[in-house]
């Protein structure tokens, strides 16, 4: 080994750094005068405080039920501009219910009577409206639709002439962050309107006060809200995960809940004549009766279980009772009726057998007597779905159909008013509410 302890290897490693380096060398002198050069030749920059953010010049889309005011309050883009006659005024000023019943002829037809004005097709959500109720005022008619964005619109449909170019009659609000999933009112109090959405809280709009409240925030979407006939205070709501709550405004609490389905609750109906008994219907592909008196914590029992082959979308009551109607989300639309006498009485109809997709949370509804139901058709009509039932059994089909050309979209959400047969709206998954009335 060498003097300097180095073996060759060693020497030739380190005989060929130092070249590199001097090959280096020259090439870093240069980038290190460029550098300098761009250095000087840069302008300084003044310094310069930075700019505070402007005020923001139009409305700001913000919840009036978060900031605590009235709904006349909230920003133009939030309500309709058009305050005259107002809305709040309209509602409250209704009679009182007591004594009310449906006004129509003896030999009121549904198919022949009932039209569609072209002032009556009014685009009232500013998008894809996903509920809707006709509010139960025995002399006035006033539709509140809810929309994917949270929004709710009330359209004082008797503030329209027959004229399309009539007024607005348009009020909308912003109570929801999410889709408005249901939307209901007791016949006794019209002016207090409840509604949930899919972020799971339950809105209060009461009119004497003109502002939304929040009563519930719950930890599923609430899919479905329903009132019995004799109890104003008390509100049962359905939510995401099968589960039947009980809560009572009087106390301001939930009292209990009903674990009832496996799935999701679409819908809740008392029956008219025995307030202790609801039905309900599930995406678990079953609908239920229930007596509300006996209904266990856990694993409660049903009255009767009716079993579908596809998701129960809705169960309602025919207006007697004696009939109930359970809609199946299949791929042309089914509803089928039992005897509440007999529930081996049934019948099935398909209620549309033309191709193409169906809207998976069409309802059919019952009309204004236990013979007539109304269903959506993909022709942009409306089917009525006769019903009979006598000693021999139970029949239903489809008897007639509503068309119109001032409906241009297929309805497949309806709601009944209360009060005046032959007025029913309807809407599809676009902004517009539809409006039929009896000639």
């Amino acid at each position: 080994m060498a003097e300097d302890g180095l073996n060759d290897y060693e020497r030739l490693r380190q005989e060929n750094i130092r070249r590199n380096q001097e090959k280096l060398a020259p090439l870093r002198r240069k980038a290190d005068e460029l550098s300098a050069a761009i250095r000087l030749a840069k302008p300084k920059r003044p310094y310069q405080a930075k700019p505070k953010p402007k005020a923001p010049t139009g409305p700001v889309r913000s919840s009036g039920r978060a900031r605590g005011v009235a709904p006349d309050n909230l920003p133009p883009d939030l309500r309709s501009t058009h305050l005259s006659p107002s809305l709040a005024s309209s509602i409250l000023g209704a009679p009182p219910p007591e004594g009310a019943k449906v006004r129509a002829a003896g030999d009121f037809d549904a198919g022949r009577d009932m039209v569609l004005m072209p002032a009556h097709a009014r685009k009232v959500m500013p998008c894809c409206i996903v509920s809707m109720r006709v509010l139960p005022l025995a002399d006035r008619t006033v539709v509140a639709a809810g929309d994917k964005m949270g929004n709710i619109g009330y359209w004082d449909a008797d503030g329209v002439s027959e004229d399309a170019g009539g007024a607005d009659g348009v009020f909308r609000y912003w109570p929801h962050k999410g889709p408005v999933l249901a939307i209901v009112a007791h016949q006794a109090a019209p002016h207090k309107v409840y509604s949930s959405s899919h972020q799971g809280d339950i809105c209060l709009m009461d009119f004497e006060e003109e502002k939304y409240s929040i009563i519930h925030l719950w930890e599923w979407p609430v899919y479905s809200l329903c009132q019995a006939q004799n109890s104003v205070g008390c509100l049962y709501f359905g939510d995401g995960k099968g589960g039947l709550t009980l809560s009572d405004e009087r106390v301001g609490k939930v009292l209990t809940t009903w674990d009832v389905h496996e799935e999701r609750i679409n819908s809740i109906d008392f029956h008219p004549e025995k307030p202790h008994m609801l039905a309900t219907s599930s995406t678990d592909r079953t609908a239920c009766i229930w007596d509300v008196r006996n209904i266990k914590t856990k694993e409660p029992d049903s009255l009767k279980v009716f079993k579908l082959n596809k998701s129960a979308q809705s169960a309602y009551f025919s207006p007697s009772g004696r009939m109930l109607a359970v809609t199946s989300s299949s791929i042309c639309g089914t509803v089928q009726v039992f005897s509440m006498d007999d529930f081996e009485k049934s019948h099935i109809v398909e209620y549309n057998n033309q191709k193409g997709s169906w809207p998976s949370k069409s309802k059919v509804i019952w009309g204004w007597n236990d013979t007539d139901l109304y269903a959506g058709n993909r022709s942009k009509g409306i089917d009525i779905i006769s019903v009979d039932v006598n000693d021999s059994g139970l029949s239903a089909q489809n008897s007639s159909c509503l068309r119109s050309e001032h409906m241009t979209c297929i309805p497949h959400q309806f709601s009944a008013h209360p009060y005046k047969a032959g007025y029913l709206a309807c809407s599809s998954s676009s902004s517009n509410v539809f409006l039929w009335t009896s000639t």
